[in-house]
């Protein structure tokens, strides 16, 4: 899709941007599933996420500006609510919207790298398995009343070390990489991008339909880039120096 000036207020356009500072990090898990292993140290320049992940109403003035169709679920009453987090947003569609959004605002917005985001979900505890650290999801307030019927209105809970909201929970988050189940065992040291190809793009996070709504940080997950799930959505990213 050709991106287009927007006809909307740029106030519901522009994310909170948090600064993720440049460093090494652990990435990956030694308990967890073979395509988080091995563990490897990664470097990640700087670059900024948002702080959460974009909202229906952030994606609706998408489609107002560009008469984009509306994604599948969008009359559902259980995703309809302004602030959750828009769902069923294939890797093409959310890549179309950082296109728009880059347009718009000349900042140049993209999906994160799964490394970027591993790294920001972390969110400078090293080792841990969770944003928070090593307590299992359930011990969490409230976990057993939130994600009954679809993902929570955004920010509710606490948020990381640096900022994140709702990393590793409410929807899966799209990245930009290619997924490869094996790819840790070559992957370069220094801001590594994924593969050059592939027919599945990786996603990390949790989702409202699992039966574990939280994810570690290191776990991976991935389906085709044409797929429109409902529990599926992206956070945006850009690099630090524009």
């Amino acid at each position: 899709m050709e991106a287009q000036p927007a006809t909307a207020p740029m106030h519901c356009l522009e994310p909170h941007l948090i600064r993720i500072p440049a460093g090494w990090f652990q990435m990956g898990c030694d308990p967890g599933q073979d395509n988080e292993k091995p563990v490897h140290r990664v470097w990640v320049d700087e670059f900024h996420l948002a702080s959460c992940q974009v909202t229906r109403r952030e994606y609706e003035c998408f489609l107002t500006a560009t008469r984009a169709v509306a994604p599948p679920f969008w009359s559902d009453p259980n995703l309809c609510d302004s602030r959750q987090p828009v769902v069923a947003i294939s890797w093409f569609e959310a890549a179309g919207y950082c296109e728009w959004l880059s347009a718009t605002t000349g900042r140049k917005y993209r999906l994160p790298t799964e490394a970027e985001w591993e790294c920001a979900a972390r969110g400078g505890l090293e080792g841990q398995l969770f944003p928070w650290g090593g307590e299992p999801p359930q011990s969490r307030p409230n976990y057993s009343d939130l994600w009954k019927n679809g993902p929570e209105p955004i920010g509710k809970g606490k948020p990381n070390g640096f900022g994140l909201h709702d990393m590793c929970e409410n929807v899966h988050e799209w990245c930009s990489d290619w997924y490869q189940a094996d790819y840790y065992l070559r992957s370069p040291e220094r801001n590594p991008r994924g593969p050059e190809s592939g027919t599945r793009r990786a996603s990390r996070g949790g989702s409202w339909r699992h039966h574990v709504k939280i994810s570690r940080c290191a776990a991976r997950s991935s389906i085709p880039p044409a797929f429109q799930y409902a529990d599926y959505g992206f956070r945006l990213a850009c690099d630090a120096k524009q």
